[in-house]
C-alpha cells in the first residue's frame, strides 16, 4: 500500500468515525471510487486502534471520573458540571453498549458482504442523514447526564445497533437518539463518543492478532498515526462546531456523497 493511500484511508477513519458521516461508508466507498485494492484486515484493525488511542485520550479523565464514582473509590470527587456524570454512568453505558456488541456479532458476515453493496450504503446515508436533520432542527433541550436512565441509555444502544449497516454512521445515529431524547447538541456528541470507547476496544481487541501476525511497516504505522490524529482534531472541534452551527452541514454532506455513490455504481 503507498503511503498516499494509508494517509488517506487513515485521515477517512479518523474523521469518520467521530463525525455522523459514517466512516465504515467512506471506507468502502474510497477504494471503490479511487479503484483501490482492499487495504486488508490487518490495516483495518491498524486504523480502530488510531480511534481508540484518539478517544481514549481525549477522555481519559471523564472515563476515570466515571469509574471512581461506579465504585465509589473516591468521596471527594469533584462533580464536572459539563459532563454531570453520577455512580450509574458506567452501567448504563455498558447496558448501551450491548446491543452494537450483540449486532456486531450475529450480523458481522452480512455487514461484509450484502451490507456493503453502494446502493444500501447511499439509502443509509441519505435517510439517516434526514433523520439527523430533523432531530437537530426540531430539538427538545431538556436533559442532562444525570437525568438519563436505563430506557433511554437502551433506546441509544438500540440506535447503535442499527449502525451495523455502512451509511448509518455509529456517531450519527447515537447522537441523533441522543437529540431526539432532550439531550443538548453537545451531550448528545459526548454521550456518543463515550459510548463509542467500549465499542472500538472490543472491535480492536477482537481483530488484534491480525495485526500481530502482519508486518508492521509504514503503511501501518501511518494508518495508526493519522486515524488517531484525525479522529482527536475531529471530537475537539466537532463539540465546539456544533453548540453553535448544529448537524444539518453533516445531512447536505452525507446526501451528496449519496448521489455520488449511486451515480458511480451506474455509470462505472
Amino acid at each position: 500500500m503507498e503511503a498516499l493511500q494509508a494517509i488517506i484511508l487513515g485521515l477517512v477513519q479518523g474523521l469518520g468515525e467521530f463525525l455522523p458521516i459514517s466512516s465504515t461508508a467512506h471506507l468502502i466507498l474510497a477504494p471503490y471510487f479511487f479503484l483501490w485494492k482492499d487495504s486488508g484486515l490487518a490495516f483495518d484493525v491498524a486504523l480502530h486502534l488510531g480511534t481508540l488511542i484518539a478517544v481514549a485520550g481525549f477522555f481519559w479523565k471523564d472515563w476515570l471520573n466515571i469509574f471512581q464514582l461506579a465504585f465509589k473509590s473516591n468521596s471527594k470527587i469533584k462533580f464536572d458540571k459539563q459532563n454531570d456524570f453520577n455512580e450509574k454512568t458506567l452501567w448504563l453505558l455498558a447496558l448501551a453498549t450491548t446491543p452494537g456488541i450483540l449486532a456486531g456479532y450475529f450480523l458481522e458476515e452480512k455487514a461484509e458482504t450484502i451490507f456493503r453493496n453502494p446502493l444500501i450504503i447511499a439509502t443509509a446515508l441519505f435517510s439517516a442523514g434526514l433523520v439527523l436533520y430533523l432531530a437537530d432542527k426540531y430539538p427538545r433541550y431538556r436533559k442532562n447526564f444525570k437525568q438519563i436512565n436505563w430506557k433511554d441509555t437502551l433506546i441509544v444502544g438500540l440506535s447503535q445497533a442499527v449502525a451495523v449497516i455502512p451509511g448509518i454512521s455509529r456517531s450519527g445515529a447515537t447522537i441523533t437518539a441522543g437529540l431526539f431524547l432532550g439531550l443538548s447538541r453537545q451531550k448528545a456528541a459526548r454521550f456518543s463518543f463515550l459510548l463509542s470507547t467500549p465499542i472500538i476496544l472490543g472491535a480492536a481487541v477482537f481483530k488484534l492478532p491480525e495485526l500481530f501476525q502482519t508486518e508492521i511497516g509504514w503503511s501501518i504505522i501511518l494508518g495508526i498515526s493519522t486515524s488517531a490524529l484525525a479522529g482527536y482534531l475531529a471530537i475537539k472541534y466537532l463539540l465546539l462546531f456544533v453548540e453553535k452551527t448544529g448537524y444539518g452541514i453533516f445531512f447536505w454532506y452525507r446526501t451528496l456523497l449519496a448521489l455520488l455513490a449511486v451515480g458511480f455504481y451506474f455509470y462505472f
